[in-house]
């Protein structure tokens, strides 16, 4: 029997050459799941995206998703895709074999945290204040270099890693300091700067917000010292000031002592980001 990806909806196209559409997995015109592919606004149209890969109950377990993702790719090589991402659920244990099995390397994941209902303390004699217009210049364009640094090590091209982190606070920093649901704190030492805080809102599926980390960030000199576990705990004040419950964040893979901070503070991985350059 034959897998094949089928039409189910016109190519959709956007001005900046961007591409999505949806396809049924198909054995032998008979349909048997589906897959959204699209390009990834923040990377450019360069860089592919497979998400909502399915197959039917009845039809698993024969290698229908492996061929169904190998045909996504060839669809997206002939969209001038030079690179693919996935991301798929922590406990989807299959999906992540296939992952691994197909080439793709895990570049970062998504973390999420239910806030007790009570904020914690923040550790004593730590002190913490809103960043000030002065700081923000100088911490935006810091943070943009180490964002997109980040993905630079981790084989993302230079120029679409930059891409990326101006997308990205173009998006949820419009506004700088006054950008409605943002919050920016710093804490302080000896009346210096030691760290920054940056958290916000965002979607983690349609229709469902929660509150987000975008960035946190302990000057080399101070880490070590409990800084960026205090920041934390003042993102779940923050969160939970909101009226928000649950609290995200994205972590980049390899960065353990980030994720060990993470899980021993109560979050749990959500869900497990990887690619792979398309030859």
């Amino acid at each position: 029997m034959t897998t094949t990806l089928r039409p189910a909806e016109p190519l959709q196209q956007t001005p900046d050459g961007g591409r999505s559409r949806t396809y049924d997995v198909c054995v032998n015109s008979r349909r048997v799941g589906s897959v959204h592919l699209s390009t990834d606004p923040g990377f450019g149209a360069a860089s592919g995206v497979i998400s909502r890969l399915g197959v039917h109950e009845p039809d698993r377990g024969r290698g229908r998703g492996t061929v169904a993702a190998l045909a996504s790719e060839e669809v997206l090589r002939g969209w001038g895709c030079v690179e693919v991402q996935i991301s798929v659920p922590a406990d989807a244990g299959p999906a992540l074999r296939m992952a691994r099995s197909l080439g793709y390397t895990e570049r970062s994941r998504n973390m999420v945290k239910e806030l007790p209902a009570e904020p914690p303390a923040l550790p004593d004699g730590v002190e913490v204040r809103p960043m000030t217009e002065a700081e923000y210049v100088a911490w935006e364009a810091r943070a943009k270099e180490g964002f997109a640094r980040s993905w630079i090590d981790r084989g993302v091209p230079e120029e679409q890693a930059r891409a990326k982190a101006e997308s990205s606070h173009a998006k949820y920093l419009p506004d700088g300091l006054a950008t409605p649901g943002v919050a920016i704190h710093v804490v302080v030492r000896d009346g210096r700067p030691a760290g920054f805080l940056w958290t916000g809102r965002i979607e983690l599926e349609p229709g469902h917000w929660a509150a987000f980390v975008y960035d946190i960030e302990v000057e080399e000199a101070h880490r070590g010292h409990g800084y960026g576990r205090a920041l934390m705990l003042l993102a779940e004040r923050v969160a939970r000031e909101a009226g928000e419950t649950l609290l995200g964040l994205h972590v980049f893979a390899g960065n353990t002592p980030a994720i060990r901070l993470y899980e021993s503070l109560g979050y749990r991985t959500t869900s497990i980001n990887s690619a792979k350059e398309l030859l």
